[in-house]
């Protein structure tokens, strides 16, 4: 669903501010894995306000450069507790794809999930009107939830 409605979105005229989280708990694997994905253009120039660099998403040439970038702002602006611990993101990579791009991240060492509480700031930095909707699966139950800037905290019990 979260790739269909951002299709949708991009079709629509730019300003909306809007990312897409997903968490999925891999019960065989005992992770969370997390996707965000943000319209490239606005997660560039959250990128170069917070790095003060020049930052294209496009350029495979500093790949290494853009994914650390990545990294460390998704990390400080998505942060997770899994029942009442928190939890390390672990970056796995990224890509851009269309006018967006995705970032993915895991979290080890989670053989159940009861709650998942959130604290999503994502391009909080640049835009007042950010829609940050989440996802979140386990068990094959998926929830869903909307954070309008300037709210920042979300909780999925299952």
């Amino acid at each position: 669903m979260a790739p269909s409605l951002f299709k949708w979105l991009i079709l629509l005229a730019h300003p909306l501010y809007i990312t897409v989280t997903d968490i999925n708990h891999n019960v065989k694997d005992k992770t969370l894995e997390i996707s965000c994905k943000m319209f490239t253009n606005d997660f560039e120039a959250v990128l170069e306000k917070t790095a003060h660099v020049k930052v294209d998403l496009s350029d495979g040439k500093n790949k290494t450069v853009t994914d650390k970038l990545i990294a460390d702002y998704v990390e400080k602006h998505l942060l997770l507790k899994v029942d009442g611990r928190p939890a390390v993101l672990q970056f796995v990579g990224s890509e851009k794809q269309e006018d967006g791009t995705w970032s993915y991240f895991q979290v080890n060492n989670v053989p159940t999930v009861k709650k998942i509480d959130v604290s999503n700031s994502l391009l909080y930095d640049n835009f007042n009107q950010e829609i940050n909707i989440m996802h979140a699966s386990v068990g094959g139950v998926k929830k869903s939830t909307r954070l309008d800037y300037p709210a920042s905290a979300a909780s999925f019990e299952f």
